[in-house]
Order: structure tokens, then C-alpha cells, then sequence
């Protein structure tokens, strides 16, 4: 049995439907019957009068000012941003592909191969000989112990045996503390006679970056004889500012752009964000990894660079037009549109900026309409109404009296100018006031001298 319709339903049923509202979030409107989108529910009516019922942030503007001030809305939607970073940097060698050659021995240098700097080698190229006499006793030492042990071969003493073994053990373990290869060893064991010098070979592919040595200095025990780089992998380094950071990830792609090739782009990748900042510039160094084409060296250290990093956030969210976003010192303000010519004035908070797109973490929902162009008039409109509203709603300190009342009497003892409305009415004289500003009136028709708004008529 269905109810009966009381007195409030009927009343509504002649009144005029402004909009439809999501029940569960009241932010969602629509023109029309519909659906909401987020719960699929059915959307309620909103009648002519009960759009009072609006927040306290809320403001209702005619669409005649709105049409007139330029108001432009868009809907808030989640996208995935993205970031291009413009920066310098300079190219460095790869620290992992830095060799120092060096010697644990003393000696002279006998002979060398590679005598100049910049020189690309081999691995396992030859770079020099180096003469030492510890290296021609020890190498003695190590025959002499070898023939030892063949002359006590056949003998029945274990303790002679030992000795013998122990006395070659020695002195190849020697040899090898010197960095003297297994296949010299073996040279030596074949043909039984003492090397004067010693050969160093180069441990990688590269060039040679510095040489300390010419032929015939003396050498000491841990003395650089030859530094060399591969250059195959180089590293550049970026300088980023600090507010830029949290765009850039390890891995992430890389450009860079050189004077000395124009036109050229190389792509590398992000390798390792320092920890530390640059007091001065406030800037941290990005270590960015690009690789030389094999044919020839173009990336050289020392270059610098123009470099691009491009990063996009790992999902999609909420992003505004950053000049949809009025700053007021220490909060952000964003002015959303609701049916019914009502809007909003929203605070918000903001995330991260990139593209001319400012990243929303809270105050905003995805479908809502927010005001893009002509927001500050919104919002200068909103705080003057929300002061007159304080100001016309406080009581007096003593026995809670409006202040309402006060002022009035003292309008109408001070301005004479200002007609009173029940008497303009008995005389049937016209009188014109202004619809955003009320307490405005005048006698004949004209321009508002507060907003500017042509005034109308009164009823």
C-alpha cells in the first residue's frame, strides 16, 4: 500500500528542480536524471529554495555576472604526469674502468713500449721492461731450489724431501707476490735461466690517460707507472636542483645533446643520485651513464653537455591546470562550479608541478568542474561576502545585542540620502539597487559604485 503523499511532497512536486545531486557525495551534480558515477545509485532532485542549503563556502552568482566576468570551467580528471628536465652536465671517466699499473718491486726501467700519452692499448699489450735485482736473485733462488729437489729426489729422508719442497714454495710464492704470471713461471722452469727484466702488460682496453715514467727512471715499491681509462662506458655529470629530485629515479632514461656533434642526441640512462646538495647552488650531482660508439671516441672527458631527463609518475592521479590554483600565501585555493549557479571556494593540497600541471592530493574530486579562468573574481567575491556575513551576524560584548541594530540607526541618524524602503513604497516612488551589493540604492538608474554592475529596479 503505497503512503499517502503529505503536505511536503506536494509542495516540492510544484516547486522547480534546479539540479540532481549524488546522495553519497553531494559534490556530483548533474542537469538531468542520472545515474552517479562512482556508486550507481540515482541521483536526487534539488528544488528551488532548498539550494540555500549549501555549504558555508559556497557562493551563488548570477549567470548574467558569470556570462560577464569570463568564467571557464573544466572537469577534474586524473592524468599521468610527466616531467623534462633541462639541465648541464660534464663528462667524467667511468672510476670502474680506471686502471693504475704499478710495480711491487724496485728496479729501472729497461725498455719502453708505450711512450706516449693518449695512446690507445690493448689488453695484454705490452707497456714496459723493468730491471731488478731482487727479481734476478729470487728467480735464482727459485732454479737453485728446483735443482735441489731433483738431486734429493731418490733419497729416503722425508725431512730432505720436505726441505726441498718447502724451499720451492718459497720462492714461487714470491714470484707471484710480484705479480709475475704463471705462464713466466713456467718460461722459467722450461729453460732454467733468470730473466733480467720484467714485462708489465696493460689489464684493459684503453687509453693511456697518464705516464710517469720514461725510459731509465728508477722505480720504487707501489710507484704508478702508467694510468689507464676505457673509455668504451662514460659517465656525465648532472647538476639538478633540489625541488627537481623527486621527479628523477635510477634507471630512468637520459639525453644528451654536445656542441661538438650538433644535431646528434645520445641516450644513456640515470645511474646514482648523490646524497649530498651544493650549499651554494642548492643542487644535487646526477651520475648519468652513456656509451662511445665503438667506431671512434666522441664522448671525451671534460665535454659539456645539454641534458635532458624525462620522468613520468607510476600512476595516474588527480592534476589540475596550475593556474586553475590561486595561491594566497599559505594555503591553495581552487574555486569549484556546482549546478545552480553556487561555487565553491576549496581549499586544497597540492603535490608535485610539471607541464603547467599541478598534482592534487587533497580537496578535489575526479568529475567535479573547476573554474579555470576568472577564479581570484570568484574568490575576492567569496571573502568580501564571508566578512559581511561575520560582520552582520556577531553580537556586542554586553547582554548579546545584533550589531545589525546599531548600525542601522545610526545609517538612517547620519545619511538622510537614504531613503526608507517601507515609505519609497507607500509614495510609489522608483528606487534601484544593485543585485550583488543590496544595500546599495539610489534614486534613478545607473552604474553600481561598488562593482560597476548596472543597477535594476526595485519590487
Amino acid at each position: 500500500m503505497a503512503a499517502p503523499s503529505g503536505p511536503a511532497t506536494a509542495e516540492k512536486k510544484d516547486r522547480k528542480i534546479l539540479y540532481y545531486k549524488d546522495p553519497m557525495h553531494p559534490w556530483l551534480t548533474s542537469p538531468k536524471p542520472a545515474k552517479a558515477p562512482d556508486c550507481g545509485m540515482d541521483m536526487v532532485p534539488v528544488y528551488e529554495g532548498e539550494e540555500e542549503e549549501q555549504p558555508g563556502s559556497a557562493i551563488k552568482i548570477d549567470p548574467t555576472v558569470v556570462q560577464n566576468i569570463g568564467v571557464k570551467t573544466e572537469a577534474v580528471q586524473k592524468r599521468r604526469l610527466a616531467k623534462v628536465i633541462r639541465t648541464v652536465g660534464k663528462v667524467e671517466v667511468d672510476e670502474t674502468k680506471l686502471y693504475a699499473v704499478n710495480t711491487k718491486i724496485m728496479g729501472w726501467v729497461e725498455k719502453l713500449y708505450v711512450n706516449v700519452t693518449g695512446q690507445p692499448v690493448k689488453k695484454g699489450q705490452p707497456l714496459l721492461e723493468l730491471y731488478s735485482p731482487d727479481l734476478v736473485s729470487t728467480q735464482e733462488e727459485y732454479l737453485l731450489a728446483l735443482r735441489y729437489q731433483n738431486a734429493v729426489s731418490g733419497s729416503e729422508l722425508q725431512e730432505t724431501l720436505a726441505g726441498s719442497s718447502s724451499l720451492i714454495e718459497s720462492a714461487r710464492r714470491r714470484l707471484e707476490l710480484w705479480d709475475i704470471t704463471e705462464t713466466q713461471i713456467a718460461e722459467l722452469e722450461k729453460t732454467g735461466k733468470p730473466r733480467r727484466t720484467l714485462t708489465f702488460y696493460s689489464p684493459a682496453d684503453g687509453i693511456v690517460m697518464e705516464k710517469m715514467v720514461v725510459q731509465g727512471t728508477a722505480v720504487m715499491p707501489g710507484m704508478d707507472l702508467f694510468k689507464i681509462v676505457d673509455l668504451a662506458k662514460v659517465w656525465v655529470m648532472a647538476d639538478v636542483y633540489e625541488y627537481e629530485l623527486p621527479w628523477i629515479k635510477a634507471g630512468e632514461p637520459a639525453e644528451m645533446e654536445l656542441s661538438f656533434i650538433p644535431g646528434k642526441t645520445f641516450t644513456g640512462k640515470v645511474a646514482y643520485i648523490y646524497p649530498m646538495l651544493a650549499m651554494e647552488s642548492r643542487t644535487a650531482k646526477v651520475r648519468l651513464e652513456f656509451a662511445n660508439p665503438r667506431s671512434e671516441v666522441q664522448l671525451r672527458p671534460e665535454m659539456f653537455a645539454t641534458v635532458r631527463l624525462k620522468s613520468e609518475m607510476s600512476e595516474e592521479t588527480i592534476a589540475v591546470p596550475e593556474q586553475a590554483i590561486i595561491r594566497s600565501g599559505e594555503r591553495l585555493v581552487a574555486i569549484v562550479a556546482r549546478d545552480g549557479g553556487y561555487f565553491d571556494v576549496r581549499e586544497v593540497k597540492g603535490g608535485l608541478v610539471a607541464e603547467g600541471y599541478m598534482q592534487i592530493l587533497d580537496g578535489l574530486h575526479e568529475g567535479e568542474q573547476l573554474v579555470v579562468s576568472s577564479q581570484f573574481l570568484i574568490d575576492s567575491e567569496s571573502n568580501l561576502r564571508t566578512a559581511i556575513t561575520q560582520f552582520t551576524s556577531s553580537h556586542a560584548g554586553h547582554g548579546g545585542q545584533s550589531m545589525t541594530t546599531p548600525l542601522q540607526e545610526e545609517s538612517k541618524a547620519v545619511d538622510h540620502s537614504t531613503p526608507d524602503l517601507g515609505k519609497t513604497q507607500e509614495t510609489g516612488a522608483k528606487k534601484y539597487t544593485c543585485e550583488m551589493h543590496p544595500e546599495v540604492i539610489m534614486d534613478a538608474p545607473g552604474d553600481c559604485p561598488k562593482c560597476g554592475m548596472r543597477l535594476v529596479e526595485m519590487k
